[in-house]
């Protein structure tokens, strides 16, 4: 099949976009408002873009389910230019669940999905305590995307908290927190196991034969 995405019907019972670009993990993005008040919410455009200064982004897309209200998120991080970007462990999966609706400005995520608020090292918003890491990022750009109140937030990760019980001979082991990636629907996955594979090369130059 092909369709041309606001074009062409796909004729089928859901947009298949997001089941073919996944797994993708998921941003658990804290940020306070001017006033000092917090904010808690999940985002599944979430990825690193860039090793050397280590950056993230995070997007957001329209206004708060069922209204008209535009997301906190990005008010806040418009605001006050930092966010902390928490990994989601399998464990927190209803935690991160609980902290995606649509709750009117001023209401506490942290509250309302039992979870503690831990002081950052160099930014104001808080980091989700019960998370296994987290990266504590300023603003570096905000691009405004087509579409109502929708934005690419990137950050350099000024940073990083890894908590040690997570670490296994000096690197981090994803199969003690199993990190938490949206696929498509309602559908969610995490990682379980893993494999490593080497690049190829460096290659030699063949010589050429003698004649």
């Amino acid at each position: 099949m092909f369709y041309r995405p606001g074009l062409d019907s796909h004729g089928l019972p859901h947009d298949p976009f997001k089941a073919l670009v996944a797994p993708r993990p998921i941003g658990w993005i804290s940020s306070v408002d001017s006033s000092g008040g917090v904010n808690l919410a999940p985002y599944s455009f979430f990825n690193a873009v860039s090793e050397k200064p280590p950056m993230v982004m995070y997007c957001t897309m329209g206004l708060k389910l069922g209204g008209e209200e535009r997301k906190d998120t990005l008010a806040n991080i418009r605001e006050t230019g930092e966010f902390v970007a928490n990994i989601v462990p399998l464990t927190l999966r209803d935690a991160m669940n609980l902290t995606s609706g649509p709750y009117p400005a001023g209401e506490d995520e942290f509250e309302i999905a039992g979870l503690t608020k831990a002081a950052s090292r160099l930014v104001a918003p808080p980091r989700v305590a019960e998370a296994p890491a987290a990266l504590e990022c300023r603003v570096w750009k905000i691009v405004d995307l087509p579409g109502p109140s929708s934005a690419m937030v990137i950050g350099e990760v000024v940073g990083v908290f890894i908590d040690e019980d997570v670490l296994r001979d000096g690197l981090v082991d994803v199969t003690l927190y199993q990190p938490l990636s949206r696929l498509g629907y309602k559908h969610y996955a995490a990682v379980r196991e893993v494999f490593s594979l080497s690049r190829p090369g460096p290659f030699e130059k063949k010589q050429p034969k003698d004649e």
